[in-house]
């Protein structure tokens, strides 16, 4: 038994690149939503304007979503849209109710501390971050 727990835990690092990688996928529709109207049209199939709150929300959530997708400058990344949530969460979320099943908040907080853990943890092995550090 300490032999498979043994081989579970050695899988740490890339669960924490599949972590990423699943979590960015999923932050990434937030983004081409906004920005495309992808997978689904915006809420009220409205336009935006880039220069709006939503508009920067969509860019940031976009690019950084495929750099975190990607693994690249995750830490920095990760740390901006770590800010970018909270904001969303306070702005948005929050005065709706206290708790985030009220107010609709659970994705802005789970993004929140997600991102907060990569900004201190790094990509993983499964990252261009990795790559670039086994570069000569």
């Amino acid at each position: 038994m300490s032999s498979m727990l043994a081989r579970w835990q050695a899988l740490s690092p890339e669960l924490k690149s599949l972590l990423r990688i699943v979590a960015a996928l999923m932050f990434l529709q937030s983004g081409t939503m906004k920005l495309f109207g992808w997978p689904i049209p915006m809420p009220g199939g409205g336009s935006l304007s880039l220069a709006s709150q939503v508009g920067i929300g969509g860019i940031l959530e976009f690019v950084g979503g495929t750099l975190l997708l990607v693994g690249l400058f995750t830490r920095p990344v990760a740390f901006i849209l770590s800010g970018e949530m909270a904001v969303a969460y306070f702005q948005f979320h929050f005065p709706g109710g206290f708790w985030p099943l009220v107010n609709q908040g659970q994705p802005a907080v789970l993004y929140c501390f997600i991102w907060l853990y990569f900004s201190a943890a790094g990509a993983g092995p499964w990252s261009l971050d990795a790559a670039l550090r086994r570069a000569p």
